[in-house]
């Protein structure tokens, strides 16, 4: 499912105009993706958590010329699903 069918099933699971399912799905993405860049983490309860979890350095072998290199740290988004979403996709 991409953004555009997504937004086509708010409309329709909500009752809403396709514009406003449009304005609610940025406005969630912005106000999760806020958090997130905050240091805080989201959870929608029986839905799942989003949070930001620190990779640490670590060495990589380029595959090209078969050297090692390092990989810097970084900081990444992560989603842990919840109870209630992992059992409807069993």
């Amino acid at each position: 499912m991409n953004k555009a069918e997504l937004i086509n099933a708010i409309a329709a699971e909500s009752g809403l105009s396709k514009a406003d399912s449009k304005k609610a799905l940025e406005a969630f993405v912005s106000s999760v993706t806020n958090a997130l860049k905050g240091g805080d983490k989201v959870s929608l309860v029986g839905f799942g958590t989003f949070a930001v979890s620190e990779r640490a350095e670590r060495t990589g072998i380029n595959p090209s010329t078969k050297q090692a290199i390092t990989i810097p740290a970084k900081k990444v988004a992560k989603f842990k699903a919840g109870a209630e979403l992992s059992e409807a996709v069993e």
